[in-house]
């Protein structure tokens, strides 16, 4: 029998009805409360961090995001209880971080932090490796991934940013030096999540999701489950519906209205 790793008391099982077990997620709209911001486009909503810990970790646990963003994950972590490192390459990502992450409140006392930097590169694992094992950690306990969706959303103009790569090989390429980065973090037999959704260039369907998920799988992973999310409308397309129904008739495609959830076991 594995051993289990999370606080959910089985012998109750069916006094968690907060907690999703299917592969079919009908979030509805972010969560706002707490410091969440929807200001930042490509942001995910905090209901994901959420399931992933409670379902993949316990309190007092460490939980690692190399694209942190605006601290979705970190303030998650803190109101849950467990401790979490976050890399972003923008300055003012870390900086909106640490003021998010210093106003959450914190009932369990955990440590929260975020670095500048570039997850592709192997100083910033080491730089994060280093601030584990200050923290008494020799091991991370989850590894949350929700990189980009390539050019979908340009975050920035740094040439590191995987939303500037050229093309969809050199994007995947990146990808995968960011999970060859951080994957050896992580113990044995816990759990790597990546939120990712698919793109349209030229006409085309690209399986971004899925190429993702391979270049996990051939890097000590085993796929576990691959969970659909409901997109609501993002900023971009708020109000548009009617324009976004009458270019799909149009063009011959169907409107994004998912992405997935993927949940990935070390082995």
């Amino acid at each position: 029998m594995s051993k289990q790793i999370n606080d959910i008391e089985l012998a109750s099982w069916d006094i968690y009805p907060e907690i999703i077990t299917d592969s079919l997620w009908l979030l509805g709209r972010r969560d706002n409360g707490s410091l969440h911001t929807a200001e930042y486009w490509g942001n995910f909503v905090p209901q994901i961090p959420y399931q992933a810990m409670r379902r993949f970790t316990k309190q007092g646990e460490l939980v690692l995001d190399p694209f942190a963003g605006l601290g979705t994950t970190l303030i998650e972590a803190v109101r849950l209880g467990r401790f979490a490192l976050g890399v972003d390459i923008q300055p003012y990502c870390v900086e909106q971080i640490r003021w998010r992450v210093g106003m959450t409140e914190n009932p369990y006392g955990v440590r929260a932090e975020a670095v500048v930097g570039n997850s592709t590169q192997a100083s910033i694992r080491d730089n994060i490796y280093q601030i584990m094992r200050a923290w008494g950690f020799e091991k991370a306990h989850l590894l949350i991934l929700h990189p980009p969706y390539h050019d979908i959303i340009r975050f920035s103009d740094l040439p590191g940013d995987l939303s500037n790569s050229p093309d969809e090989q050199t994007f995947l390429d990146a990808f995968e030096r960011v999970v060859l980065n951080f994957a050896p973090l992580l113990a044995e037999n816990r759990f790597l999540v990546l939120v990712i959704g698919d793109k349209y260039t030229k006409g085309e369907w690209i399986p971004l999701g899925f190429q993702c998920m391979e270049r996990v799988q051939r890097n000590g992973f085993r796929l576990k489950s691959i969970c659909v999310k409901d997109i609501q409308e993002n900023r971009g397309k708020r109000g548009q519906y009617s324009l976004w129904r009458y270019r799909a008739l149009r063009h011959n495609f169907y409107v994004f209205k998912h992405e997935y959830v993927m949940f990935f076991e070390k082995m």
